[in-house]
């Protein structure tokens, strides 16, 4: 008796193929490049909706919860440079976050310390310049892999969501979305993370200004009392981090108009 076994040909919504598929479209990103030349109504509608995002409300209440997921990030990943290890982090509804690391030598905690604001803005410098040099299908790779990494650090709900979320529209921007389309929303989330980076800069200086009972939060503040260099050295290095970084992004957007 002869047993006959029919292997059938696998589709793209195997979890097998789909995760190749997947794989392929994130190596994809790094080789490929694709220019898309940005009309000036289309950059003026871009940076409507980055407006809209991060300078309402009722949108920034949503969207902030991503620019403090990126903001915890900068002091995870600053972290890892200097061989500190990492327990946690953890996001609140309130925009507040906590990252939670270890290590020997003081360095490694100033520096970790000092890049959660300017992360926003200089991940949308990164992100901006990507789409100005048509690399942004490798800017979506990197996301994609650096968001499904970050979930190992998560320690709340909260953040999780913020993570799943922000990983799973990753993934399914590298696996689906045509090359303009990338290009689009790249080149709209850099300029929402420098604008909410520009935010929150305002808002904290409006601690150490205004609201002095919230002034326990402040990462200048804690890099003061930890280092004994004032709160106000600190706060000027996040200004120029963030306004630079926020002036070579306009510089890349006006060279797109001009092209």
């Amino acid at each position: 008796m002869r047993t006959v076994i029919h292997r059938g040909i696998g589709t793209a919504t195997e979890p097998g193929n789909l995760a190749e598929a997947w794989w392929l479209a994130v190596v994809r990103g790094f080789t490929d490049t694709h220019t898309t030349v940005v009309p000036l109504p289309a950059l003026l509608g871009i940076l409507a909706c980055a407006v809209v995002l991060s300078i309402p409300r009722v949108t920034w209440r949503w969207f902030g919860l991503y620019v403090t997921f990126v903001h915890e990030l900068g002091h995870a990943y600053a972290a890892l440079m200097t061989g500190r290890f990492v327990h946690g982090l953890r996001i609140g509804l309130d925009h507040s976050g906590r990252l939670v690391s270890s290590g020997r030598g003081n360095f490694g905690a100033a520096w970790s310390g000092f890049w959660g604001y300017p992360a926003p803005a200089v991940v949308g410098l990164a992100l901006i310049g990507a789409v100005a040099a048509g690399r942004s299908g490798a800017a979506m790779s990197v996301g994609a892999l650096i968001l499904l990494v970050s979930l190992i650090f998560l320690r709340n709900l909260t953040g999780i969501l913020v993570a799943v979320c922000s990983a799973a529209i990753a993934q399914v921007l590298v696996l689906f979305a045509p090359p303009t389309t990338v290009n689009y929303v790249v080149l709209a989330l850099g300029i929402a993370l420098s604008v909410g980076g520009v935010r929150d800069l305002f808002k904290v200086a409006g601690v150490h200004t205004r609201r002095r009972d919230r002034l326990a939060a402040s990462d200048a503040y804690i890099l003061g009392r930890s280092t004994g260099v004032p709160a106000f050295v600190w706060l000027s290095g996040f200004a120029v981090v963030i306004t630079g970084c926020a002036a070579v992004s306009a510089w890349l957007l006006w060279g797109m108009l001009s092209t």
